[in-house]
Formats: C-alpha cells, structure tokens, sequence
C-alpha cells in the first residue's frame, strides 16, 4: 500500500473520530486551540471526502427516496416549493438546497452542479473549468485546480447519471438542450471551493459538518413541505421505513444516519481493494496553484 493510500485512510479515520467526538463533546480542551491553528490536510483531500460523502447521499436520495417513491405515488417536481404543488425535489434541487444552507453557515465552501448540456444556461460550465470538463468526462478523473480569477482552491468532480428519474427527467424537460442521456453518462460536474490550500483539523471538520447540516437542512424542508399538502391521502407516513416498503417516508435522522453508514462502509471497501487499484499520487499544493 502506498504512502498516499495510508493519507487517505488516516484521512477519514481522523475525520470520522474528531467529528464524533466533537458531536459528543469529547474533545479535549487543552487540545482545541493546537488542532485548530495545524494545517495538516491539503484542500483536494478534504474536498474529495466531502465529494465522495455528496455522492453517496445524492444517489440514496436519487434511487430510494425519488426512485422508489415514484413508484409509490410520490411526486417530485421543480417547482416543489410553490404553493399550489404538492411534491418534493428532484435530485438536482435537492443538491441545490445543500449548497444553499452551505452559503449560509460560517464554513467557506462552495458548491454547485455544473454541465456542458445544463438545463438551466446558468449552470454551463465557461473557461477553465469547460475545458477541464472535457477530461472529465474522457475519463471520469477527478480535477484540482486553483481558480486564479475567484482565488479559490476548485475540485471537479464527474457527475454520473446513476438513476433512471435522471436521465428520464433530462431527456424530457421543457428546457433541455440533450436528450439522449442514457445511464452511466457524464451529465455534469460537482464543483467544489475553498480558499485555503490547506485545513486544520477544526476547519476539515467543519467542512464535513457543513454539508451534512445542508443535508439535514433540505430533507427536513421536504418533510415540512409534506406536512402542508392540502390531501391527506398525498401524505406518506414518516418514520423508520423507506419508499420500497410502501407509502412512507425515513425521517431526517433516518436518512442522514443511512447516509454516514453507506460513507463508511464505502471508504472500508476502497481500503480492501486497495491492492487490486492504481494508485494515483495526491495532488499538492504546489500542483494546484501551478494549474
């Protein structure tokens, strides 16, 4: 195993102590002040653990929530927030409503879903990051840049079409400008920011928590909205079951405690395939602002 097999391992194994420890208040006082002035993460890493976190709940969100949901009646539309309909978001709204509460808290990440076929024409990628796209979807590789003209550290990520409401929704919507999307497809990229080259402890977990609240932040939206459809009937019963158990609904803590156990069981699985993957050299710091 290589030394930057074992960062990354370490990487989350840290991560996933320091952030239980921090939810239960067991991190040590006289320890804070010197976790939290220690740049020991590079930018890319916690922005790729945070990426891979995001797909994970992107596609349980996608296949056992609008998927399996539809299938029961559920509706998801656009337009979810209005009024007059009673439904819930689709996955790129739901992505949307992450990166939303993400600008609102303390934490300096950005995030947005970009694609050269966007639906909405504000969401094309232009410049550097069209042109790092292109290798995107050549091979489904990962890029780490520094955006001279933001100054922000910019990590691009494939977005794949994992489900069959994505590619149906793309292929059909009013406003589509491609519609022969078909399953396993580059439809876009998760962009991920941040402004420093490297984090703390505190600022990596930080980084961690923030998405997680946005994750919270936009399901329990949905939930809230349910709660005011105007049809009983319309309502699922919220609780511990899930769409392919029938008209229900996981609650909030349901779906984020699913969502950190499919993350760690991921990142286990990647640790014992480790010997049977190439190996790819973590990009530094230096390489970034070259870029």
């Amino acid at each position: 195993m290589t030394i930057t097999k074992h960062k990354s391992i370490l990487l989350f194994i840290l991560l996933s102590i320091l952030i239980l420890l921090a939810a239960c208040g067991g991190v040590p006082e006289e320890n804070t002040s010197t976790q939290a002035s220690d740049k020991v993460f590079a930018v890319a890493d916690v922005l790729t653990l945070v990426a891979k976190e995001n797909d994970i709940t992107r596609t349980l969100y996608t296949k056992g929530i609008v998927g399996a949901g539809k299938k029961q009646g559920l509706k998801f539309d656009e337009d979810w927030q209005d009024d007059d309909v009673e439904a819930g978001p689709l996955p790129a709204l739901f992505l949307r409503g992450i990166s939303s509460d993400i600008r609102k808290s303390s934490t300096p990440l950005g995030l947005y879903l970009g694609s050269d076929f966007p639906i909405n024409a504000s969401n094309k990628f232009q410049g550097k990051q069209a042109s790092l796209f292109e290798k995107i979807k050549a091979t489904k590789r990962p890029q780490h840049f520094y955006e001279e003209d933001q100054k922000m550290y910019t990590s691009m990520f494939a977005d794949l079409a994992v489900a069959a409401p994505c590619v149906n929704c793309h292929n059909d919507h009013k406003n589509t400008t491609k519609t022969d999307w078909k399953l396993g497809d580059v439809m876009g990229a998760t962009t991920w920011q941040y402004p420093s080259d490297s984090l703390s402890y505190k600022e990596a977990i930080d980084v961690i928590k923030a998405y997680r609240n946005g994750t919270k932040a936009i399901y329990t939206a949905y939930l809230e909205e349910i709660s005011n459809f105007k049809v009983d009937s319309t309502k699922p019963a919220i609780g511990n079951k899930w769409p392919s158990k029938g008209f229900y609904l996981p609650t909030a803590e349901v779906f984020i405690d699913s969502v950190r156990k499919l993350t760690s069981y991921e990142s286990l699985e990647k640790i014992l395939l480790a010997d049977n993957t190439s190996s790819k050299e973590t990009t530094t710091t230096s390489d970034l602002a070259a870029n």
